[in-house]
């Protein structure tokens, strides 16, 4: 039994085909001046037909699944027209007179040499990314080692050491049962190909190559990111149950997909999305989400060697923008910083980077970067229904800063005669205590808050998320947690504002009823947490939701708090024989 993460949900049982990953073998080659421009044309060559494979792979997608799930693969082809990437392989060529392989492997390194001194596992995953599209260029150079992807057997569960978006995408869904890899994380392009195509993945499974055989039977746990190969009899009879059951569950989800999201006693809970790409929009739709609540535009400025411009900013928010509409789209701008950093940000070292320059701070540091996005946004208001959110927003006077710079934007692309929402919703994230203490105050000067339980957590109880000597202390049902986040509500309402969390909190079911009691009017959750969230809605009543949250506000411990409120949900719902799917 193999431990790794969750990449795609579902339980599936089939025949192992394991991939030898034979490792590319470059080596530097010397080549005299007069040869350097035929190097470049070969590289050239191999990047024009790298291309012309990923278009392919792209259009095949657009066919078998839908136009925004193959929109992950116009990053791939984003990448090889940046300078930065094939363009600096030409520079090495001319001025170290080496061969085309060998340069394309050095502008490799450098890439590798600046992720891995970054924590953030979304931006670590880009940087496989670009190491598998390098990977296809030189393969397309003719170099020996090809990876196999396929098999004649009808139905097969891969097993390889990595697996790129392209691979994934070019996998036939009739055929192949599941995969597991060995690389890669949640936040991967590959994994959310996989969850478009609705294929269960289990990644991050360290050595199963080089112990699993083609033709082992093996169980692959979508859910929990558990791989079993060669299950004794009593496992495979538990995980055939399991897989039943996770069939059920899905069909009965599904059903849900149309309803509104209303407790027993008609109150309304808004269930948007937090996306990270665009190509997430699929996912959103498909689940019947009412808006994006967070689109996270950190993925635009990643793995890139300058600042992207505003035309490529504006596509992206464009994209989504027309995708969701008239459903709201709330785009927050960039929150890099802390443990997130980027090569044209010149910022200088900092003894606690969480509490320095990072989020609106950073922006409002870099006056004409932040201007640059928020035009890009505002001219993408024209195409749908979009907000602008601040994040990391401590006190009120960051929120007039940054609403004049909004306006200033304004004003210049009117003398453009440049369209724009002139009535563009602007809202802040409350991610620290100071924020939440004068929420009464900021919420005068805004149209919506957004609570980002995450951070908020993390400062009310000073203690790191990510170290795991102090995570006794990291817990949601802290009640002074729960208390600055009915203030927050409290305060929003009185300005007559709705207030949404974003946070891990609102995917976990018995912290979305706490939440709801608390006066939380929206969840956003991840695209596949949307059903299950609207089936707790549709479920218990909002009476109830707010007990518990008087409860929850007169505790002193968390471990109480959590107690009861599992015990108090398990009361509610266990006893239904008929969910509550029913129009009325």
């Amino acid at each position: 039994m193999y431990k790794g993460i969750a990449a795609s949900p579902g339980i599936v049982i089939g025949l192992a085909h394991v991939i030898s990953n034979t490792p590319l073998t470059i080596s530097r080659k010397t080549i005299p001046a007069s040869k350097a421009e035929t190097e470049i044309s070969r590289l050239k060559a191999a990047v024009n037909r790298t291309k012309a494979d990923i278009t392919a792979i792209k259009e095949k997608v657009v066919h078998d699944i839908g136009t925004a799930e193959a929109d992950i693969f116009n990053a791939y082809l984003l990448l090889l027209q940046d300078p930065m990437f094939t363009g600096k392989a030409e520079e090495i060529i001319r001025t170290q007179l080496i061969n085309c392989e060998y340069a394309l492997h050095m502008v490799l390194q450098n890439y590798a040499e600046f992720t891995n001194r970054i924590s953030d596992p979304y931006l670590k995953e880009r940087s496989r990314d670009i190491s598998s599209l390098a990977d296809k260029i030189i393969r397309n150079l003719e170099v020996t080692g090809k990876k196999e992807t396929k098999q004649s057997a009808e139905k097969y569960i891969i097993i390889a050491n990595d697996l790129s978006p392209a691979d994934t995408a070019d996998m036939d869904k009739n055929n192949v049962l599941g995969f597991v890899t060995e690389m890669g994380g949640a936040t991967s392009h590959t994994a959310i190909v996989a969850r478009s195509m609705e294929i269960p993945a289990v990644v991050g499974v360290r050595d199963i190559t080089s112990t699993a055989k083609t033709g082992d039977l093996v169980i692959i746990d979508g859910e929990k990111g558990i791989v079993v190969v060669n299950p004794n009899p009593k496992i495979l009879i538990l995980y055939k149950e399991e897989r039943k059951k996770f069939i059920l569950k899905l069909r009965m989800l599904k059903r849900f997909k149309t309803l509104e999201a209303v407790t027993i006693d008609k109150h309304k809970v808004e269930l948007t999305a937090n996306i990270e790409f665009p190509e997430e929009i699929g996912a959103v739709m498909e689940n019947n989400a009412e808006g994006v609540g967070l689109f996270r535009t950190e993925f635009i400025f990643i793995n890139k060697s300058n600042l992207p411009g505003e035309e490529e900013q504006f596509e992206a928010y464009r994209t989504i923008a027309m995708k969701m509409s008239p459903k709201p789209v709330t785009i927050r701008t960039l929150d890099i910083g802390g443990d997130k950093f980027l090569p044209y940000f010149k910022i200088a070292p900092e003894q606690n980077p969480f509490l320095g320059l990072r989020a609106i701070r950073l922006s409002m540091a870099n006056p004409n970067i932040f201007k640059l996005q928020i035009r890009a946004i505002l001219r993408a208001s024209a195409f749908g229904n979009v907000k602008i959110m601040f994040p990391m927003v401590t006190i009120p006077e960051e929120i007039d800063e940054a609403v004049k710079i909004v306006e200033e934007v304004k004003a210049e692309l009117k003398r453009k005669e440049v369209k724009f929402d002139g009535n563009i919703k602007i809202g802040v994230m409350i991610e620290v205590p100071s924020a939440a203490i004068m929420a009464d105050e900021m919420a005068k000067k805004v149209d919506f808050f957004s609570i980002g339980t995450n951070d908020l957590i993390q400062y009310t109880v000073a203690a790191d998320r990510g170290n795991e000597t102090v995570s006794y202390l990291y817990d949601p049902l802290n009640p002074a947690v729960l208390r600055l986040i009915r203030m927050i509500a409290n305060s929003a309402h009185k300005a007559g504002i709705r207030v949404s969390v974003c946070g891990e909190m609102a995917g976990a079911p018995h912290l979305a009823f706490i939440l709801i009691g608390l006066g939380i009017d929206e969840l956003s959750v991840s695209p596949s947490s949307i059903l299950s969230a609207k089936k707790l809605v549709r479920n218990i009543s909002f009476k109830d939701a707010l007990e518990e949250a008087e409860f929850a506000l007169k505790q002193e411990k968390g471990a109480v708090i959590s107690e009861h409120v599992m015990a108090s949900l398990d009361k509610i719902l266990m006893p239904k024989k008929k969910e509550n799917v029913d129009e009325s």
